[in-house]
């Protein structure tokens, strides 16, 4: 993608620019049923953010009170810097890209695209199929539509299908067009809700890189909504983790990974999920995992219960007779190519233990056999009873024991 003149590729990123967007305990019901339970989030601007969360979460009605499409039962919202609740969604200076691309079959691509031009800047008189050609300044203004239309079937490398129609389009094309028709109007902030859904995984994974380079080429704010946790990960610069009508962590893609702040978190980003096993506070500076210690320094009562995760990743698995972890019985194997996942049945454990392995070494683990799970060296993540985490205790820089 090249250098456009579009004026929203300047903005350096500012958390009170042009595109900031703040949102200030934001709730919402259908009926007797809370949708969205005091959501509170800065976004500056420039940002990429992506709101994940599973279906039914309110992520997408969070994004419709953005854009005004639906009104709020409390809380605030403000595109940069002034408050847009009471106004209309044309009046926001947003841009939204739907999941159904809503493009208008009975118009070209091109005409697609400078629709939201025409509307913003020719009167109804204008609009005119007959006579609105005629009327002073609608050819100096049309003119304009169409350089600006040009530019963005340029970035979008869309030049060739101004002239077709959308059903003479395939999936991928759609998705450009509806982005173009987007970009044209130079927002403050393009609202995304689903983009990629519709399209197959080939072509997902294509529009994913076309869509944070574009983020690049702009620099202008993306909100982003999906429930494809791949999606979030390798497009966005914070990702907002959604449930039941609250924000329950935003941090940028890595820390939501490495870091989870909550075991909802940990369970739901993550293929395959994270492995959660019981395990109980020693007071020797470790957890007991189902009769393995594995070390972990807390400053809770020995004996405390508390769920410990580990992803498949972040441990091994053994057939030698003698080595300490947790012995099992291997149910199943997933053999990706790039990745070996063995599904480990281990006493105690409700779900199996998911264990990473090199795909070479597929033939030393049978199923039906006996496997060691690994602990000793394994990253752990530690919550407690109710799903809330808990860190390592780490003694202040020069304290002393004292007794």
């Amino acid at each position: 993608m090249g250098e456009t003149g579009l004026g929203m590729m300047a903005a350096a990123r500012d958390p009170h620019g042009r595109g900031s967007v703040v949102i200030s305990g934001l709730t919402k019901s259908f009926g007797q049923t809370a949708v969205l339970r005091g959501v509170d989030l800065e976004i500056p601007d420039g940002a990429f953010l992506t709101v994940l969360g599973p279906s039914g979460c309110g992520k997408s009605t969070l994004m419709r009170i953005v854009a005004g499409l639906e009104q709020q039962d409390g809380g605030t919202v403000a595109i940069g810097g002034g408050g847009v609740d009471g106004l209309r969604p044309d009046q926001r200076d947003i841009a939204m890209v739907f999941q159904s691309y809503a493009l208008y079959p009975h118009l070209t691509v091109f005409d697609n695209i400078a629709l939201p031009l025409r509307m913003r800047r020719l009167n109804f008189a204008r609009r005119l199929p007959l006579v609105g050609r005629f009327l002073p300044g609608v050819s100096a203004t049309e003119r304009e539509i169409a350089a600006a239309v040009r530019r963005v079937a340029d970035l979008l490398q869309i030049q060739p299908l101004l002239a077709r129609k959308p059903g003479q389009l395939s999936g991928g094309q759609k998705q450009r067009v509806a982005v173009g028709r987007a970009m044209v109007r130079e927002p403050r902030v393009f609202l995304m809700d689903e983009p990629l859904s519709n399209l197959d995984a080939e072509l997902r994974v294509h529009m994913r890189a076309e869509i944070a380079q574009l983020h690049r080429e702009l620099r202008t704010t993306f909100i982003y909504v999906t429930h494809d946790q791949a999606e979030a990960m390798t497009m966005s610069d914070q990702v907002v983790v959604m449930m039941e009508g609250r924000l329950l962590q935003v941090a940028p893609p890595s820390v939501i990974y490495e870091d989870p702040e909550d075991i909802r978190v940990a369970r739901f980003v993550g293929s395959p999920r994270i492995n959660i096993l019981p395990g109980r506070v020693t007071g020797r500076g470790g957890i007991d995992v189902l009769g393995v210690e594995v070390p972990f320094a807390s400053n809770l009562a020995a004996g405390s219960a508390v769920q410990v995760g580990i992803r498949p990743a972040a441990t091994g698995a053994s057939r030698q007779a003698g080595e300490s972890g947790l012995a099992g019985t291997l149910a199943y194997r997933e053999n990706l190519g790039s990745d070996l996942f063995l599904h480990v049945a281990v006493p105690g454990v409700d779900q199996a233990v998911v264990i990473r392995e090199e795909p070479t070494e597929i033939g030393r683990f049978p199923i039906g056999g006996t496997v060691t799970v690994r602990l000793a060296d394994a990253r752990i993540i530690v919550f407690d009873p109710a799903g809330r985490r808990i860190r390592p205790f780490v003694a202040a820089a020069g304290a002393r024991r004292h007794g």
